[in-house]
């Protein structure tokens, strides 16, 4: 964004609020401490220096910037940076390209867990010689053994699609059918990208061993809609972001989790399809 357009979009908006968008959108751009003449240069600026420490001062006793040492810049605090992307950050792409997400989650060193919609129908149930059920969805299959009952159950559940069929099979008591079905969403549906990442976090900030085993497994979406999540899902410092999109032609549910201080706009920019 130039100077000119950065100081259109702001005309609208007090000085303090402006400069602490300005400093954080430096700090994400630098991760080093923004000085006022530094930040002047940067964006342009009309104020003098001594105005721009005037309000680093003001913004410092309202808690939203820190100076780490007497002669240092100033850096955006935590709840700055939280409020920044509440505001600020677009994460309702409709699609997202996969091999362009793989490709940023590395760059970006951020963690993305994914689970998608299994919407395929049951078209088919087979006796294999009564051993066995084969049951026929529109992209896969699954077997489990043969009873009688269970197999004139099956047949009146054609048509219904995996997820109806799941949520029959629990309330039924089909415990096989239930395990067979879960197992098979679970490793056809969950993934995640850049892992490493992650664990790296949860080692380092000692995050709960139940925590870390619902993002493994994806559990971790039971209780999640879309928007943006900070201390209640993971350290202080760090962001979640859950939204809802399409990966190659199929709704999907989408975790981005990293520092705060990490280029989320300009890496949702780069992810869209």
């Amino acid at each position: 964004m130039s100077a000119k357009t950065n100081k259109k979009r702001f005309s609208m908006i007090d000085k303090k609020g402006f400069l602490l968008e300005s400093i954080i959108k430096a700090y994400i751009l630098n991760l080093e401490p923004i000085g006022s003449s530094q930040l002047k240069q940067m964006y342009d600026l009309e104020y003098s220096s001594a105005t721009i420490r005037g309000y680093f001062k003001k913004l410092g006793d309202e808690g939203f910037l820190i100076q780490e040492h007497v002669s240092s810049g100033r850096i955006p605090s935590i709840e700055a940076l939280k409020n920044y992307w509440a505001l600020n950050l677009d994460f309702s792409k409709e699609a997202i390209d996969y091999q362009l997400l793989q490709r940023y989650a590395k760059i970006f060193g951020l963690s993305v867990a994914l689970k998608q919609d299994l919407d395929s129908i049951l078209v088919e149930v087979l006796d294999i010689n009564r051993n066995y059920i084969f049951l026929r969805f529109q992209d896969f299959g699954i077997t489990i053994k043969y009873t009688n009952a269970i197999y004139k159950f099956l047949q009146d559940m054609i048509g219904l699609d995996v997820e109806q069929l799941l949520s029959v099979a629990r309330q039924v008591g089909a415990s096989e059918l239930y395990g067979e079905l879960s197992n098979k969403l679970h490793y056809s549906s969950y993934e995640i990208i850049n892992v490493k990442e992650y664990l790296s976090l949860a080692l380092s900030y000692d995050i709960s061993d139940g925590v870390v085993s619902s993002f493994l497994n994806g559990t971790i979406f039971d209780t999640l809609k879309d928007g943006l999540y900070f201390e209640n899902l993971l350290p202080s410092g760090h962001m979640g972001i859950c939204s809802t999109s399409k990966i190659n032609g199929k709704n999907t549910k989408m975790l981005v989790m990293g520092n705060l201080t990490k280029d989320y706009i300009n890496f949702y920019e780069r992810i869209a399809a």
